[in-house]
């Protein structure tokens, strides 16, 4: 059954990441989506210069209008968040939405592989603790988990300290975790606290040697289709999973990775 979906998330100027990615996947999927770009970015980060417009009055007013006009939302999904003013706004915003009955799910971006990304500064993590604090599911990825969480990154976990990462943030308001790219006890895997279940969860996988940019944007938003759909948490994530690995491996020769996976030529991944 389709659901009407709000994205808020930066739009890129080139590159199949953020809200390019999303409403590709989302829409092919079957719902209605309404976009509201936290910022407009010139290009994917990657290529070491950019330009970033923050567009905190243009979502102000769209907010104001929407609501004059009656829009209403089943799932609002939060991505870049810009500034503490875009961070005040749009945490209220989906604190509105979560009383009124909509699902909010929080990709808090800020960097990977230890380190925060080029243009995100620490107060950065402030803003997104106040998103986890109203989310009913997060997807950070280890990075930016461990931000959050305030706790040491490494290279490689034990299950302990990945249980205890994933109940922290279930601890600061997160209904439900799922952190990727992390490694535990030597393996690649996804893990997560599944809050309607109460229980911990990991699902391994096979690293594919290649990076390109806007997977983790790709696994959300299937993540995402998945659970509104009514898909149980873990089997969402573990089809996301699925999804990603099998486009990645499919454009693994693409001489271009900072542009993306060019996932319309993919699409028939998703109806598996």
């Amino acid at each position: 059954m389709s659901k009407h979906i709000l994205l808020v998330h930066d739009l890129a100027g080139y590159g199949k990441v953020s809200l390019s990615a999303m409403m590709t996947v989302l829409s092919h999927m079957g719902h209605h989506l309404y976009t509201l770009p936290t910022a407009l970015v010139s290009n994917t980060l990657d290529y070491g210069k950019f330009y970033i417009q923050e567009t905190t009055e243009y979502m102000r007013q769209s907010l104001k209008v929407w609501a004059e006009l009656g829009f209403s939302f089943d799932v609002v999904s939060t991505g870049m968040i810009l500034s503490a003013e875009q961070a005040a706004l749009v945490s209220d915003f989906c604190e509105q939405s979560a009383k009124k009955g909509a699902l909010v799910f929080v990709d808090p971006i800020m960097g990977d592989e230890g380190k925060l990304y080029n243009g995100v500064g620490e107060e950065t993590i402030a803003h997104m603790r106040k998103m986890v604090a109203v989310a009913d599911c997060i997807v950070p990825n280890y990075t930016e988990a461990a931000y959050l969480a305030d706790m040491p990154y490494h290279e490689d976990m034990t299950e302990e300290e990945a249980r205890a990462l994933t109940i922290r943030l279930h601890a600061m308001g997160a209904k439900s975790v799922v952190v990727t790219s992390a490694k535990v006890d030597g393996e690649n895997c996804v893990v997560g606290y599944d809050g309607t279940e109460g229980e911990f969860f990991r699902i391994p996988f096979d690293l594919i040697p290649v990076r390109f940019v806007g997977t983790g944007d790709i696994f959300a938003a299937v993540m995402l289709g998945r659970l509104v759909d009514g898909v149980p948490l873990q089997e969402s994530t573990h089809r996301a999973m699925d999804a990603v690995r099998t486009m990645i491996d499919r454009n693994r020769d693409k001489e271009d990775k900072y542009l993306g996976i060019p996932i319309e030529t993919c699409l028939e991944v998703l109806d598996e």
